[in-house]
């Protein structure tokens, strides 16, 4: 990596230039793992680029497990029944090839992940523990107590240290440099000291994570996963698939928004692990009201399932007073919660609530976006150099994600986008200088204009619009009144982010401004994509059309018109190979009943 330069001219303002590789634009457990391929294929020239500090990544809010077939308990599972699980509960819209590469990597990844230390929870014998989660036919997935998230992240950034791998924190992309047919580089600014910034790279990975926050209630925090990585990869010229495919998690945690103490729990995760280890929800009339939708799988059964059947409940009047229901684990001893669920007991106890001795209320609320930006078998997108990984990338997941898979693909496409890039690798980029006139300059420009400014709506007002659209019009239960509805107040919000009040480079406010652009590209997405599929499918739920319909076993894409504007169009899905259709003829399936 050169040293940086500083560029000026009377038409723009400064600008510092630096000249690398490889960009990684993410640095949570996809962007880090790609960074380490990188650096153990010999590349030593890679940047990763981080919003927030060193180590405070979407990642750590990852609680469950990672899956991978390693049979530590159930020695017949393997990596295609994991790959047939996984098509099984993406309900046949995801990509084959994709499947397979993540579940025929994952036992070795896990391993590897030991070796470089991993505080896994082990068996008696000492072995990576696994557990059972939700819609999958053995225990495969590995886990860190409740905290995997956080230490798969650890373990990487250790190892990245290890490897010297450069790494600048504070650092926000708000557009990349493409041509739409090549990516050269990409823009941003320092969110610490407001100084302008272009990487010229010659290859660049996005791994920003997802989209969930564009709804009002989300696991992530407020600025992340807003369509950092989706909206930028089409902004330069690549296509998006499966926008419409969100999923609502079932358990996130409902609260008294008026009580202060509480507010800010709002949504927040309450870890699949807790039905994993045998918690169970009730309504508000005690009833165990999962025997009525799955007798068979109850609890476990996948999440869109499980979801769909609490609104239910909530909705005919079964709800508690905060809009959930109960989920109970307090018939396992306090030192057992304690141990295998440690963070969400402490969390807990810390808000006044002994899960060993009473329930805790949960409601559905937005978790993950299955879409993302297209990508090939590599994760390279059709604009030369532009890679896409983890969540911001599409198709391993379908209709709906399998829990524990997440955190799987990130460690998986990381070594795969990085071992591509390592085989074409030929040195830092450089930005032609009719896109520096066009792409570069201009964005500076504009980012210069919109700090400072005195206009009509509050940065937070229009965001917070933004994000209740979205629930009130492409929520959990969807139909296409609805929906057009949702396009006409779209329209609107974009004409109040037209005209905003925002601070300078530094405040919070510009920030959440730039993050509004990128999700009013999202929310679109879904909202048409969520029209255009006249059919229910996994998490996508449409009350005017609630059966599923062959002829939609097709992908749509998304991309910018020759003349502005979004269009679409779809694609056939693949076939499984022979080994993943013959575990699909098999029909392996969890029995809850196991674990009662």
């Amino acid at each position: 990596m050169s040293q940086p330069s500083t560029t000026t001219t009377d038409a723009v303002p400064a600008y510092t230039e630096v000249d690398v590789s490889v960009l990684v634009i993410g640095a949570g457990a996809a962007g880090a793992r790609a960074a380490i391929e990188l650096a153990e294929q010999g590349i030593d020239d890679t940047l990763v680029l981080g919003k927030r500090g060193h180590g405070d990544a979407h990642t750590t809010w990852a609680r469950g497990g990672i899956n991978g077939a390693l049979g530590t308990h159930d020695p017949e599972d393997s990596w295609a029944i994991h790959a047939a699980d996984t098509l099984d509960e993406g309900h046949f819209v995801n990509d084959p090839t994709k499947v397979e590469t993540v579940t025929k990597q994952m036992p070795d990844r896990l391993r590897e992940l030991d070796d470089w230390g991993m505080a896994y929870s082990r068996t008696e014998n000492g072995e990576i523990d696994q557990r059972y989660f939700g819609a999958q036919s053995f225990r495969r997935t590995a886990f860190a107590g409740d905290h995997t998230g956080e230490s798969l992240l650890n373990t990487l950034i250790d190892r990245a240290q290890e490897l010297e791998i450069p790494y600048r924190e504070d650092v926000m992309i708000t557009k990349l440099v493409s041509d739409g047919e090549q990516v050269y580089g990409a823009v941003g600014f320092d969110m610490d000291s407001g100084e302008f910034m272009l990487f010229n790279a010659g290859s660049v990975v996005l791994a920003a994570g997802g989209y969930a926050a564009i709804y009002n209630r989300h696991t992530s925090r407020d600025d992340e996963n807003n369509g950092d990585g989706p909206a930028l990869a089409y902004d330069a010229g690549a296509e998006l698939m499966d926008m419409e495919f969100v999923q609502f998690h079932p358990t996130g945690m409902a609260v008294d928004e008026s009580d202060p103490e509480w507010a800010p729990w709002s949504g927040r995760l309450v870890t699949e692990a807790v039905r994993g280890e045998g918690g169970r929800l009730f309504n508000s009339e005690g009833e165990r009201f999962m025997e009525r939708y799955s007798p068979d799988q109850m609890e476990l059964d996948a999440r869109d399932v499980v979801a769909r059947a609490i609104a239910k409940e909530v909705a005919e009047g079964r709800g508690t007073d905060t809009g959930g229901v109960y989920l109970d684990i307090s018939h396992r001893d306090a030192d057992f919660i304690a141990e295998r669920l440690p963070r969400m007991y402490e969390r807990f106890q810390k808000l006044g609530v002994d899960m060993a001795e009473e329930p805790v209320e949960v409601a559905p609320t937005s978790h993950y976006g299955m879409g993302g930006v297209a990508v090939d078998a590599h994760g390279e997108t059709a604009v030369d150099g532009l890679f896409a990984i983890g969540e911001t990338m599409a198709g391993v997941h379908g209709a709906n994600r399998l829990g524990g898979n997440s955190l799987a693909e990130t460690v998986a496409y990381g070594v795969v986008a990085g071992q591509r890039i390592a085989e074409r690798i030929d040195g830092p980029g450089t930005v032609p200088d009719d896109l520096r006139e066009t792409v570069v300059e201009p964005q500076f420009a504009d980012l210069a204009a919109m700090a400072n400014t005195d206009g009509e709506y509050a940065v937070t007002a229009v965001f917070e619009a933004l994000q209740e659209l979205m629930w009130e019009h492409a929520g959990l239960l969807r139909e296409e009144g609805q929906l057009d509805a949702g396009l006409d107040e779209l329209d609107a919000v974009r004409q109040q982010a037209s005209d905003m009040t925002t601070g300078s480079l530094t405040s919070e406010s510009f920030e959440f401004a730039v993050d509004i652009g990128f999700m009013l590209t999202a929310a679109e997405a879904v909202l048409r994509g969520a029209k255009q599929r006249a059919e229910s499918r996994g998490a996508h739920y449409r009350t005017d059309s609630p059966d599923t319909d062959d002829t939609w076993q097709r992908n749509i894409y998304y991309r910018q018109a020759d003349l502005g504007g979004m269009t679409t169009h779809t694609e056939p899905v693949e076939t499984p190979s022979a080994a993943v259709q013959a575990a699909l003829d098999e029909g392996y399936e969890l029995d809850y009943h196991q674990l009662e």
